[in-house]
């Protein structure tokens, strides 16, 4: 049995990916009338429209109920993941596997480093890279990253023929790649939003991927991981659709329209938690910190868009 935590749109999508494949699977959520209304209906219609849950998926607002699952995903937004942990004590020692991206806006921890505090008896990985909660759910072709010191079990045991998982050891490489590209992603749609055009897009998405092998390589990621699936591939994935919500984000700042409050950005606390790492290991982000200034409030955008080209002329 496989137990997925959060019932939103990417883990409802890996329940019916998985649950497709005729894999046991338990979807928690916190809100028993939500999860009443999913199995009333047969579908997560609020977060997932017009795809129905197969009937290996059942639904259970009782984390009890995922006790003894060989594996259990955490489909959380990535600042809720620490209370959740420590909230729920049950989990520690099932296998734990990260589907959040982000950086924890108190320790400054990444989702795997949250879960061997605060759960030091799982094993832990993260699924990561290029992807969207529709997609997975209409079983087109998707390839992740799963990170984790020892994963073919794992990857055996979450993989389908439409989902396919790659493998790596590197799990500082995989977790910042997916929670920088946000960061990049909210960058990209100022950039897109305010009318500066595809060529200025590219120049943002370029220097922004330096900053985010720079950081990762300082905190003993791999550069040949940021060029995979959990850095590169998902960079591009979200710097180039309106599916990506951090995208729309960036291009309603860039705009001057208002943003849905209620819609989870990721790339926002990121930037901010980010900027603070950055600072303190003394490592140059400039894209990055301008992101964090200007969702802070420290400066304007029209303020920001002039500190990014009046940088000084270097060798690239």
């Amino acid at each position: 049995m496989i137990g997925i935590v959060g019932a939103g749109a990417f883990g409802t999508a890996l329940a019916v990916a998985l649950g497709r494949e005729g894999r046991e699977v338990r979807l928690w959520a916190r809100d028993p009338d939500h999860i009443a209304e999913i199995a009333r209906a047969g579908t997560n219609a609020a977060r997932l429209p017009g795809v129905v849950l197969p009937k290996t998926v059942s639904v259970t607002a009782e984390i009890s109920d995922l006790a003894g699952a060989d594996a259990v995903l955490l489909s959380l937004p990535m600042q809720a993941l620490r209370a959740f942990l420590s909230a729920n004590p049950s989990l520690n020692g099932l296998p734990l596997v990260a589907c959040c991206k982000g950086v924890d806006l108190v320790t400054l921890k990444g989702p795997t480093a949250l879960i061997k505090a605060t759960c030091p008896a799982s094993t832990f990985a993260i699924l990561t890279g290029p992807s969207f909660a529709a997609d997975i759910a209409r079983g087109l072709p998707t390839a992740l990253t799963l990170a984790c010191a020892e994963g073919e079990v794992l990857q055996h045991l979450l993989a389908t023929p439409s989902l396919r998982l790659y493998r790596t050891s590197d799990v500082i490489g995989a977790e910042l790649g997916g929670a920088l590209k946000n960061v990049i992603a909210i960058a990209t749609g100022i950039v897109m939003g305010a009318g500066l055009g595809d060529s200025a897009r590219a120049a943002l998405m370029t220097r922004g991927y330096a900053e985010m092998t720079r950081l990762a390589m300082a905190l003993g990621g791999r550069a040949e991981t940021l060029a995979g699936l959990s850095g590169f591939g998902d960079l591009v994935l979200t710097c180039t659709s309106t599916q990506s919500r951090n995208f729309r984000f960036g291009h309603a700042l860039g705009a001057g329209k208002l943003f849905d409050p209620k819609a989870t950005v990721e790339g926002a606390a990121t930037a901010i938690a980010v900027t603070n790492m950055a600072n303190t290991l003394q490592i140059e982000m400039p894209i990055t910190s301008m992101i964090s200034a200007l969702i802070s409030e420290q400066i304007t955008l029209p303020q920001a868009i002039s500190a990014l080209l009046s940088r000084p002329l270097k060798q690239e």
